[in-house]
């Protein structure tokens, strides 16, 4: 680490980052980093020495932190991202505003970014891995995002710059998203909450809201996530070929392929990254034995074990 100039944010050494994630596991960052806003960010970014490796998380929804930890810099934003504005027919919403809390606050406005509600996590995230449900994806919606390069610099990108894919996006690595616009379709604010309650029963209905868990532990080898319509087919979702191989429930340790929703990995209690890790590719082995597919990850694994 190079000698900084002063900082607004709060910088810590050897940060444990287990209670920074869902699934409760991993070990220290060497820095954790959450800047006050946009600017204390650049700072720190233009006087940290080009060697130092940069990884930016929101609130670990969607993420296996090893039990060795994170080597170079953890950058977490907080309050001073996490605002939503909403003006014209367009939502702009902080890197670290909550997605349920953008789809409440769009749908109070008469938008439609319903399906953001069940997806948890924050906006960066949901940008970066071009997050999605029930047939939408932010790939539908997004106008542009404001990012801040690993060298310091305020960038402003199209939707079309990041090439999103399923679960994917071209943004280089280092590069930190710090706010993204959304254009939405105008919608009752009393129907649009409806449509919410009802993804959300729906959501809970199915899957293990009440564990300790990352969300979907692997992409649909369909390349599209669950629409939501009759008519939608199973075959190549990733739960249908986990439960063929019959893994649904299955143990190693504290971690577990949940009995409700087969593609959800949790943590039982007590489990650690390693036994987390081991069982999602024991899953990927016997998937790739039973069935010819080849399961991808879509939790981000990071750190050294």
């Amino acid at each position: 680490m190079t000698e900084l100039p002063p900082i607004r944010g709060t910088l810590t050494q050897d940060r444990p980052l287990a209670d920074l994630t869902w699934l409760r596991v991993g070990g220290p960052a060497d820095w954790l980093f959450q800047p006050a806003d946009r600017e204390d960010l650049m700072l720190f970014l233009q006087n940290l020495v080009p060697e130092v490796p940069v990884f930016a998380m929101g609130v670990g929804s969607n993420l296996i932190v090893r039990d060795g930890g994170i080597r170079g810099v953890v950058i977490r934003l907080g309050r001073g991202f996490n605002g939503i504005e909403i003006a014209d027919g367009l939502v702009h919403a902080g890197a670290a505003a909550l997605d349920m809390h953008v789809a409440r606050r769009a749908a109070e406005a008469g938008l439609d970014l319903t399906f953001l509600r069940t997806i948890p996590g924050t906006i960066g995230g949901a940008v970066r891995m071009n997050a999605g449900c029930y047939g939408s994806y932010v790939a539908d919606h997004l106008v542009e995002v404001e990012a801040v390069t690993r060298q310091g610099e305020s960038r402003v990108l199209a939707a079309g710059d990041l090439r999103l894919a399923y679960r994917s996006s071209a943004l280089p690595e280092g590069w930190v998203l710090t706010r993204a616009t959304f254009r939405a379709e105008p919608g009752d604010p009393g129907a649009l909450a409806a449509r919410m309650e009802e993804q959300l029963a729906r959501r809970d209905a199915s899957q293990p809201t009440r564990e300790r868990s990352a969300g979907s532990t692997f992409r649909n080898p369909a390349g599209f996530s669950s629409t939501g319509k009759e008519g939608d087919v199973h075959d190549l979702k990733a739960w249908k070929l986990i439960e063929g191989a019959g893994l649904r429930g299955h143990r190693l340790g504290g971690a577990q392929m949940s009995e409700k929703h087969p593609n959800f990995l949790i943590n039982t209690g007590g489990a650690t990254a390693a036994e987390l890790e081991d069982l999602g590719e024991m899953v990927r082995a016997r998937v790739r034995e039973t069935s010819g597919h080849e399961l991808a990850w879509e939790v981000v694994r990071v750190g050294d074990r």
